[in-house]
């Protein structure tokens, strides 16, 4: 792509994008009053029974005036150097890290407790009051940018519609119960499935990783094997797809975009197994059916935290010296050729430019070229859309899926146009696209609550060439 086509497809994604503002998303205000009102009174509770706690009495003393629970600093002070804790994790500074992660593996009733507060809060005075204030007649009309992302991905404000949670159950539940498609439509919403690690490929062109691609093959229970020394897997097991979660969201992805074994070891075994820090105990970890994550592992000749992480170190250098060893040539290629030119060219046409760290040169590109063919796909349905007259509409854009309040009878002819649109048109349209691509479809019933979205199947391919 030329700079030319880059342009329009900024222009044309810009006018789709504000016809799904103008469209908006209904939101369910007396919801909303009610279900700010029963956090506030299960919050209140929650910091009553904290501050008669030792822990925060103790805190308090410690101090000479009232603590602040939301101080990262005065926290820190208090667990590492009053309470002389051992922090499981070091800030860049070589202080004891309060995060999330530290204060969960840290694991005192306390601190979960308050952990749990800063969660309720969040989600009553950043997600349920936003809806609230940007409401006008029980609809959001959220902003989608195209302007203000360094890798020319977009950004949403106002309310920020891609930041409403997902991955915490909770969270994900009362969020998105306030948000309703129109009366008598339904929520669907279409997902590219690995896009980033698809683009990317394109850009790096490695067999191992095309194959994986091209095949279907579940690299994901692949590297769970090897990184918890299993023999066989099965990723419908309850027990073995956390496993399987784990090595994805802890280790594949993570070295993708640059992280490195030791993070990678102390977020799969603490995070995702729930091991201690330090040496290992049988009955510890995540249940697996036959025994406990560290009976597993202890049998195998791992018994500490630091055993594992010496593990997976060896398992990092052999992901990128032999599995994806082409991968890690380009990556090196790449970063060189940023040095020498101080910018990097996107498949789409953009020009990153300005000082960049070595994980962003290689990521960014990764990144914008994802989004864009997200955007590509949304902007040509947004116009099949006009042309045919539909009466559903695209109403957000989140990362990389698209949401629609769909007309119930237009489902089948949706469907398949937009597997047609995203998965045949997009390649025939950009031939750098050279592995397939695959979408997901959630969908919710009529008059539901997005909250409620389930799995669609989608429409064979071959039935869609002539739509």
């Amino acid at each position: 792509m030329n700079l030319l086509e880059a342009y329009h497809l900024l222009h044309k994604g810009t006018l789709a994008l504000a016809r799904a503002e103008q469209a908006g998303i209904r939101v369910d205000v007396q919801y909303l009053e009610n279900k700010t009102g029963h956090l506030t009174r299960r919050i209140d509770r929650m910091e009553l029974l904290f501050r008669e706690s030792k822990f925060y009495q103790q805190w308090e003393r410690s101090l000479d005036k009232e603590p602040n629970i939301n101080s990262s600093p005065q926290l820190a002070t208090y667990l590492y150097e009053v309470k002389k804790l051992k922090p499981p994790k070091l800030t860049k500074t070589g202080k004891g890290s309060t995060d999330k992660e530290t204060l969960t593996a840290l694991d005192l009733p306390e601190l979960n407790s308050m952990l749990e507060i800063r969660k309720l809060k969040k989600i009553r005075d950043t997600y349920l009051a936003g809806f609230m204030n940007e409401q006008v007649d029980g609809v959001i009309h959220p902003f989608f940018n195209l302007n203000l992302v360094r890798t020319y991905r977009s950004s949403s404000d106002h309310p920020n519609f891609q930041n409403i949670p997902k991955r915490d159950k909770e969270a994900m539940q009362i969020t998105r119960s306030a948000l309703y498609p129109r009366p008598g439509h339904q929520l669907l919403e279409v997902d590219y499935s690995g896009l980033e690690v698809r683009i990317a490929a394109c850009y790096h062109k490695d067999p191992v990783m095309i194959k994986y691609i091209e095949t279907g093959y579940d690299m994901h229970s692949d590297m769970a094997k090897q990184i918890f020394k299993l023999d066989e897997f099965d990723k419908n097991r309850a027990d073995y797809g956390r496993l399987r979660n784990a090595s994805k969201n802890g280790f594949v992805f993570p070295q993708f975009y640059g992280d490195y074994f030791r993070n990678c070891a102390e977020n799969m075994a603490c995070g995702w197994g729930e091991l201690p820090h330090g040496r290992w105990k049988s009955g510890q970890g995540v249940d697996l059916g036959d025994g406990k994550l560290s009976d597993h592992l202890i049998s195998k000749g791992i018994k500490s935290l630091d055993a594992f992480t010496k593990h997976v170190k060896e398992i990092e250098e052999d992901f990128w010296g032999n599995r994806f060893k082409v991968y890690a040539k380009w990556k090196e290629r790449w970063w060189k050729q940023y040095q020498k030119d101080g910018y990097i060219d996107m498949l789409t046409g953009f020009r990153c430019t300005g000082l960049m760290e070595r994980n962003d040169c290689i990521n960014y590109p990764v990144q914008g070229a994802a989004f864009h063919c997200l955007l590509w796909s949304f902007y040509q349905l947004d116009m099949i859309f006009q042309v045919r007259g539909y009466r559903t509409r695209i109403i957000g854009q989140i990362h990389d899926s698209i949401l629609f309040d769909l007309y119930p009878p237009e489902l089948n002819a949706v469907v398949t146009l937009v597997q047609r649109v995203t998965c045949n048109d997009l390649p025939l349209a950009w031939p750098w696209v050279i592995v397939p691509l695959d979408v997901d479809f959630e969908i919710c019933d009529v008059d539901a609550s997005w909250a409620e979205k389930k799995e669609l199947k989608m429409v064979p391919l071959i039935e869609i060439s002539h739509i």
